[in-house]
């Protein structure tokens, strides 16, 4: 009976391999993976992080990818495809059982190299390759807390084992040396591939790839990987508003209003306007009106400057009618409906000179009195 538990992968193997149960040992996680036990012996251990037999065999060229999979199509139901590449003649016994003890320590590193997680124990299960090898659980341990220490002895970053790998744009230095295989990670690596795509692209164990890459990043020749401080989305910070609008609803403080309170129109909407008095608000004089079209006359700077009159109590604004919302708001007349085609009003039509205002636009006036005339 399965049964799920969170621990340390390599305590519940030792366990497993104590009462030499025969079964599968699932760990999930990343990167995960799974370990086979035949009577507490290890007889192959998988991980997505480190290629497996077929890929290493049909990868580095030893064997053709339909050699393989006429194996597989044979062996599979009955667990007997390494025995069937012997028997064929593709491989020796030595060449099997060699490439399988590869492939099992290069996984059984990423496998219970985990802390604690999320492991699960298969009895009964088996592996399609066969029992090519029996493995001590022991000695697999041993192995494993070996290249933990030597990986931290390079470069203690664990993230560069399952993180993309990302070459550095600009060396950090003017001299390096690099080994052939160090060269040939830095030519393959696309800021996309990872440690497990680079060894099975190139045909290579998944630890020695890992390896290289811890002294690639000694050297400074990839970039690190980024440590997230949350998972959980950045909080945004939306822009403080600058003053509150003024309603709809309200009609716009008069002048003596805006003299007398200022901060009327700033009530937030929907709040009814504030009455303040003279007695509470001191007067606000409105201020100085600048001159645009040239410098103020001598007989008005010399002139003395009229006091203010008192700020007056203002009323209450009058009351809208009925169902007209925007009755407060100033707003010109409209012009009377016309038909399409009509003639406009006397009144606008014979405006061919209208009263020039300061600072207007003579040329967009004359493209006014221009589009007003093919009205006609």
């Amino acid at each position: 009976m399965a049964s799920t538990k969170t621990a340390s992968p390599g305590n519940l193997l030792t366990q497993v391999a104590g009462e030499r149960q025969t079964g599968a040992l699932v760990v999930s996680g990343q990167p995960g993976g799974a370990v086979y036990v035949y009577e507490g012996r290890i007889i192959y251990a998988e991980s997505p992080s480190a290629p497996g037999v077929g890929e290493m065999l049909t990868s580095s060229g030893r064997l053709a990818g339909r050699t393989w999979q006429s194996a597989l199509d044979l062996g599979t139901s009955t667990a007997r495809v390494g025995r069937i590449l012997v028997e064929q003649g593709h491989l020796t016994q030595g060449e099997l059982e060699l490439c399988v003890l590869g492939s099992t320590y290069d996984a059984a590193y990423f496998v219970l190299a985990q802390p604690a997680v999320s492991v699960e124990f298969l009895p009964g299960a088996t592996h399609w390759l066969g029992a090519v090898v029996h493995i001590d659980a022991a000695a697999v341990g041993r192995e494993v807390r070996r290249r933990v220490k030597l990986l931290d002895d390079i470069f203690p970053n664990p993230r560069i084992d399952v993180a993309p790998v990302i070459p550095v744009t600009r060396a950090p230095r003017e001299r390096i040396t690099l080994t052939a295989p160090q060269w040939e990670l830095l030519v393959h690596a696309d800021g996309q591939r990872t440690p497990a795509d680079l060894a099975l692209l190139l045909g290579r164990a998944g630890y020695a790839t890992i390896q290289e890459l811890r002294r690639l990043a000694a050297l400074g020749m990839i970039e690190l990987p980024r440590v997230r401080v949350s998972e959980s989305p950045e909080l945004v910070r939306l822009p403080h508003p600058r003053g509150a609008a003024v309603p709809i609803d309200r009609a716009p403080p008069s002048s003596s209003q805006a003299s007398a309170s200022p901060q009327g129109a700033a009530s937030p909407q929907g709040a009814a306007p504030a009455q303040n008095t003279a007695s509470s608000q001191a007067p606000v004089s409105a201020p100085p009106v600048p001159v645009i079209n040239g410098p103020e006359p001598a007989a008005a700077r010399a002139a003395p400057r009229e006091p203010d009159p008192p700020p007056t109590s203002p009323g209450p604004p009058p009351a809208p009618p009925p169902g007209d919302h925007n009755a407060g708001l100033n707003r010109a007349p409209r012009l009377a409906r016309r038909k399409p085609g009509a003639k406009l009003p006397k009144e606008i039509a014979n405006a061919e000179n209208p009263p020039v205002h300061q600072g207007t636009d003579e040329v967009l006036l004359k493209r006014i009195r221009t589009a007003l005339r093919a009205l006609r």
